[in-house]
């Protein structure tokens, strides 16, 4: 009985040996698999986004995670005063914000009617 036990253990010990690196394959390419879909490109879009916070200016209209949209009034170290509606303003964290608009797009998104009255507001 005894023998039969060592001679399983030397033919399981033989062939596990000769694989060890085959055995390893797999688990490299899932690696590089994970690396170019998931890995790269989160971490381009941390340095994008980094470098788009870095350059916000007074002036700029942004966007922020929360869906606010406005206007950069003054700029902090940490944090942002944003212009959201004529006299009303917000302090958010720079990291906040998800996009920068081109010049005018805020003032383009309301219509024709609803511009008017803010003008009006907004000479008085």
């Amino acid at each position: 009985m005894d023998f039969f036990i060592r001679s399983a253990m030397a033919e399981a010990g033989g062939a596990g040996a000769g694989n060890g690196f085959a055995s390893l394959i797999p688990l490299i390419i899932l690696f590089v698999v994970f690396y170019f879909l998931l890995i790269r490109p989160q971490t381009k879009r941390v340095k994008e986004h980094k470098e788009m916070v870095e350059a916000l200016s007074k002036g700029n209209e942004i966007v922020t995670n929360g869906g606010l949209a406005g206007k950069v009034l003054d700029l902090d170290e940490n944090f942002i005063l944003v212009e959201i509606a004529p006299n009303t303003e917000v302090k958010v964290q720079r990291q906040a914000v998800n996009t920068v608009l081109p010049k005018g797009t805020i003032k383009g998104t309301f219509s024709g009617k609803k511009e008017k009255e803010l003008a009006s507001k907004k000479d008085d």
